[in-house]
Order: C-alpha cells, then sequence, then structure tokens
C-alpha cells in the first residue's frame, strides 16, 4: 500500500484515524499497531512474519542484554550484542544481497551456483536498522529496554515510516509511545504536512519520472542536453520522491501525536558534499555516524586511519541502497569526493567566494552525475551514459526534437521542480509575516494547499505513474 493511493488517502487513512480517536487513550497504541500490520500485510501478506520474526528476535535479545547488563555480566551482554547484530544483518543478507553475493561468485570465479530467487519485502533495510538501533542504544544503556512487546512492535512497524523511513531512532519516540498529546493545531499542521507531501509526489516526482524513465530507457547514444535533461529530471524526481514521502511520514506521525526528525533540508543548495549529506536523508546519515563511524573513531584519528573510516561508511552506504554495482560505486563515489573534499579542497577554509562558488557548483554536478550512475541498470550503461553526457561520443550539442517536445510537456514541472529545491517559498513566507500579512496568509493557505491536494488526485485518478523509489532499499 501506498500513501500516494486513493485507497489509503480515502479509506484506510480514514478508518485508522475512526478508531484512533474514538478509542480511549490506553488502547490507542494497539490500534496503531494492528493498522501497521495490515497495511504490511496489504502488500507483503506472507513478509509480515518476517517483520514480526524480527521483532520477536529483537525484543528478546534486547530484555536478556538488560537483564545480563543489570546483574553485571557486562562480557555475556556483549556476546548477545553482537548476536543481535548478527541476526539483523543476517535476516538483512538472505533477502536483500544473498542473490547479489550468488552473482558476484559465478561472475568473478566462474562458479555456477543456483540464484535462489528470493523476494525482497518492501522496507526491510529501514525496519532492520530501527531495531538494530534499539538494541544497541539498550546495551549502551541510552535508552530504557521496552518491556511490552506490542509497544516495541509499535515503534518498528508504524506505518507512516514503515517502508520508505525517515529511521526512527528508539530514543526519539520512547515517551512518546507512553504519553502523547493529540492537539487540534497538531492534527492541522500534520495534514497540512500529509498534503504537502503528496503533492510533491504526485505532481512532481511522478511527472518528472515520464522523460527521465524514457530517457534513461533509450538504447541509443544521444545528443547531450537530452542526456542532460534526463539527469536533472531523475534528481529532481528521487528529491521529491523520497522527501514527499518523508513529508507524508512527519505529517502522519504528528496527526497521531509523534514527532520525527526532519530528513531533508533543502538537500540541492548545499556548498558542499559533506553540507549535502548533513541535509540529504539526514536519518540515514545519522544512523551510520553513531553506529559506524564514531564508533570505528570517527575523525579523531590518524589521517590513513580516518580515510578507512570513511571508506567503510560510504561503502556501506552505498550497499545499503541496493544489492548493485551501480549502487557500491555511487557508495565509494562519494567517498572519493568527501576525502578530496576534507584534505585538498578544503571549502571551510576558504575565504574566497569564487572558489567557493567554483567547488558548490563542482558538488551539484558530481551530485547529478552520481545519480546518474546510481539510476542506471548497469555500471557499464551508467559510465557509458556520463561519458556521453559529456559529448565523447561525437554527438553534438544540438536541441532536437525530442528534448524540445519534452520541454514543452514537462518544463513546468521542471521549473517548479528546481524552484522549490530551494527555500524561496519560506523566504517569502516570512517576508509576508513580517510585513504584517500573516492574517491574509492564514486565509489563503488552506485552498492553495487543498486546490494542489484535488490537482494531485486527479492524477491518481487519471492512473498517472506512481511507485516510490526508496521502496527498493
Amino acid at each position: 500500500m501506498v500513501f500516494s493511493s486513493l485507497f489509503f488517502t480515502f479509506t484506510f487513512l480514514p478508518l485508522v484515524l475512526l478508531l484512533y480517536f474514538i478509542a480511549k487513550e490506553p488502547y490507542r497504541n494497539y490500534i496503531l499497531l494492528a493498522a501497521s500490520l495490515l497495511f504490511y500485510a496489504y502488500g507483503e501478506p506472507a513478509f509480515v512474519f518476517v517483520m514480526i520474526a524480527s521483532i520477536a528476535v529483537n525484543y528478546g535479545l534486547a530484555v536478556w542484554i538488560a537483564d545480563q547488563k543489570q546483574e553485571n555480566h557486562k562480557r555475556f551482554a556483549g556476546c548477545l550484542l553482537a548476536a543481535a547484530v548478527v541476526a539483523n544483518i543476517g535476516i538483512l543478507f538472505i533477502f536483500k544481497y544473498l542473490d547479489f553475493a550468488i552473482t558476484s561468485l559465478n561472475l568473478f570465479f566462474h562458479t555456477n551456483y543456483q540464484i535462489r530467487g528470493i523476494a525482497l519485502p518492501i522496507g526491510i533495510s529501514f525496519f532492520t536498522f530501527q531495531a538494530l538501533s534499539y538494541v544497541i542504544d539498550v546495551y549502551r544503556g541510552t535508552v530504557k529496554v521496552q518491556k511490552n512487546p506490542l509497544y516495541l512492535a509499535l515503534y518498528i512497524s508504524f506505518f507512516p515510516q514503515l517502508i520508505a523511513g525517515p529511521i526512527v531512532r528508539y530514543s526519539d519516540i520512547e515517551k512518546q509511545l507512553i504519553d502523547r498529546t493529540c492537539t487540534p493545531e497538531g492534527f492541522a499542521e500534520g495534514a497540512r504536512r500529509f498534503m504537502l507531501g503528496f503533492c510533491k509526489k504526485v505532481i512532481l516526482a511522478n511527472n518528472l519520472a515520464i522523460p527521465a524513465t524514457a530517457i534513461f530507457n533509450t538504447d541509443a547514444i544521444m545528443a547531450p542536453p537530452i542526456l542532460w535533461l534526463g539527469s536533472i529530471c531523475y534528481s529532481l524526481q528521487i528529491f521529491y520522491d523520497f522527501s514527499g514521502y518523508s513529508d507524508m511520514a512527519i505529517g502522519l506521525g504528528k496527526i497521531f501525536g509523534f514527532h520525527f526528525q526532519e530528513n531533508f533540508r533543502y538537500p540541492y543548495i548545499s556548498k558542499s558534499v559533506t553540507e549535502f549529506w548533513r541535509r540529504w536523508h539526514i536519518s540515514l546519515g545519522q544512523w551510520f555516524r553513531d553506529y559506524v563511524y564514531i564508533p570505528l573513531g570517527g575523525s579523531k584519528v590518524s589521517v590513513p586511519k580516518h580515510i578507512f573510516n570513511m571508506f567503510v561508511v560510504w561503502s556501506l552506504t552505498g550497499i545499503w541502497h541496493g544489492a548493485r554495482f551501480t549502487f557500491i560505486a555511487w557508495g565509494i563515489g562519494y567517498f572519493v569526493l568527501l576525502v578530496v573534499e576534507k584534505y585538498i579542497v578544503k571549502p571551510e577554509k576558504r575565504k574566497n567566494w569564487l572558489l567557493k562558488g567554483f567547488w558548490q557548483l563542482i558538488t551539484l554536478l558530481c551530485i547529478n552525475f552520481g545519480w546518474v550512475i546510481f539510476n542506471s541498470g548497469g555500471l557499464k550503461s551508467g559510465i557509458r551514459y556520463c561519458l556521453a553526457m559529456l559529448g565523447t561520443y561525437g554527438v553534438p550539442f544540438t536541441i532536437d526534437a525530442k528534448f524540445v517536445g519534452y520541454m514543452r510537456e514537462y518544463g513546468i514541472f521542471i521549473a517548479a521542480g528546481l524552484l522549490f529545491a530551494t527555500p524561496v517559498m519560506e523566504i517569502l513566507k516570512t517576508k509576508t509575516e513580517q510585513s504584517g500579512l500573516s492574517g491574509v496568509l492564514s486565509v489563503i493557505t488552506p485552498f492553495v494547499y487543498g486546490i494542489l491536494f484535488l490537482w494531485a488526485v486527479s492524477f491518481i485518478i487519471l492512473g498517472t505513474h506512481n511507485p516510490f523509489i526508496y521502496f527498493n532499499f
């Protein structure tokens, strides 16, 4: 089930809201848990048992770890933590990476192992990382163990962020699971945020996906301008697809009284690669920082060790996104960029605005080329696409009829995508409020949200292309 569907928006969600708000406080968590399991089972009826098994294993190991620590059996608690890591990574490996590992063995060592053809449970990387962070935090003593298994199950399976994030830490909602307040203001704010994400996804991401998919799926080498158009459309598509989903998740959380952290902060205005990853998929970056990078020593080590730590983190970041060499290359590409940035360019120490601007341009270009590799069916085709963008195949830099056609039909969505990727609307809102027109804004805003939401719904009714990219991860 996807958020940007008629069934979810006009059947599932209203029913859950009705049951939730007519129920007494002690039963609300159980309603949300039942709704979350049904939400996942709707599209993954068999794999819901995989998630339930993951919850049960992590619940039991966390309780055991807490008991052993209380009895001062730290070594055994450490062994239990290792078992939890192996169990979680093992589940992830079997479902997400086993076939890739077999294919790689056959490719590099000329073996003939049979592919298992295991289907990938939607959102397995997200709920596995949430479960693993909970057990690690129990071991570290930063959170108290949750003795109620149904509350832990709700944390891991909560449907707003279950299948595409953001990755929520147990420490962030530990108190909210037991005590939270639903207010009319919070409900209204959450509804607005949900509608904003819905419009991002349906109006922008879905329409930008059409030229991006068509251009990327063309085998023939095309003129560089149309290849650049395809790469820019995909860069905007993946941003509005994922940030739109995060907006919807955050909005739904607020409706039910939960507060999730922001997952995107205008990443395409970043002045450096480091800043980009502080603005893009924030919850994933913080997860790797706190559970991989800092435990390895972070940056407070020798230069070779620091470079090694970054290599580990960015290799894992690439692998996390999927079992393909393109994702690994994409992750390692960011590792190389960050090494160059931190040890050679050092943009934060440059006072010359021209040099800073030049590095910002290089950053945006590298991000764009990175998305080409990320979106390509194979590493070879991705490199071929990048080289063709630079005109290395001798195709002239001409504006052809296809380019003109795409711009005529989707130019408005590209322009809107570029505009709203900047904080221009936030700036205008602030200026309007400062000018004393906040009352007018409060009247106009609901109408604007309503019109945009109805426009987005019309696209769904017409049956437009409506996948979520991050369901694959």
